[in-house]
């Protein structure tokens, strides 16, 4: 009975760490992004002063995610990808991504794994987010994970941010004296995919830490957020773009396309930041 008993307990024991059929890890995602003012750019009276000596007051910023999702490395050496030789639908490799001939910016790592090069990564979960953010108001929101958050054995290294649309409204006017604008205006940004396309307008990647093995605490807390700053208009030289027939200056992909370019470049630089907390259940 005692040995019965001893066997019954370990037996038990085991079941705690891990079972047949469970994930590795069960991830817990939460999301927040966030259009934040930074104390060394700030002015008086609510703007923020830009590299070109421009200043940017922003009063509405709303995104669109496609998704994210979390990668883990595919293994192996990599030698197909060259950066310099981007492969067919491919163009203006730099900063770690190439411009896709839809005009979505598409990171090396998921160019090279397109190839079958043996390197480059793969999507280990996707987590869905629905429901447009207010990045002046931001909050944490908890999101789902498909096809489920209990994750294989892996060692996950990489979120892969799908911006589907940014509208951002707001004014700007010159630091400069004498200023190259006479008065502040209005401005209106609007990140869109094109009309015979659903990819992402930009993809923003950012590292992160967290393994799926039975070495590790099951449960993982990861909050993921991702910061915009003023610094994405600091490419932008506004005196020559055109204004509308209110005198709002409209950056899209047909009005002021160079401009809205830049933006688009700049906004792909942008590195979401990921917390991992763990814990036994």
């Amino acid at each position: 009975m005692r040995r019965a008993l001893l066997l019954l307990w370990g037996l038990t024991l085991g079941g705690c760490a891990w079972e047949p059929g469970q994930g590795f890890a069960v991830v817990q995602p939460s999301v927040r992004v966030a259009y934040e003012p930074l104390a060394d750019r700030a002015t008086s009276d609510g703007y923020q002063r830009l590299s070109s000596d421009y200043q940017v007051r922003v009063d509405m910023a709303m995104m669109r995610l496609s998704g994210i999702e979390l990668l883990a490395s595919a293994g192996g050496a990599s030698g197909a990808f060259d950066p310099s030789n981007p492969p067919p639908g491919y163009s203006l490799c730099h900063g770690g991504h190439c411009h896709r001939d839809d005009g979505a910016l598409i990171p090396y790592e998921q160019i090279s794994a397109e190839m079958g090069g043996g390197g480059g990564s793969r999507t280990v979960v996707t987590l869905p987010v629905t429901e447009p953010l207010d990045l002046l108001s931001p909050e944490k929101r908890t999101v789902s994970c498909s096809p489920r958050c209990a994750l294989p054995e892996t060692q996950v290294s990489q979120g892969r941010w799908g911006v589907e649309s940014l509208r951002l409204e707001g004014s700007v006017r010159d630091g400069r004296v004498p200023p190259r604008i006479a008065d502040a205006r209005r401005f209106r940004v609007d990140f869109a995919p094109g009309e015979e396309s659903d990819a992402p307008v930009a993809i923003l990647t950012g590292e992160l830490d967290l393994p799926s093995d039975r070495s590790t605490p099951p449960e993982a807390k990861l909050d993921l957020d991702l910061k915009l700053t003023a610094a994405l208009f600091d490419p932008l030289d506004w005196n020559p773009l055109s204004q509308d027939a209110d005198g709002v200056v409209i950056i899209n992909a047909s009005s002021n396309p160079e401009a809205y370019k830049a933006l688009v470049e700049r906004l792909a630089r942008f590195s979401p930041e990921a917390e991992v907390t763990r814990a036994d259940p």
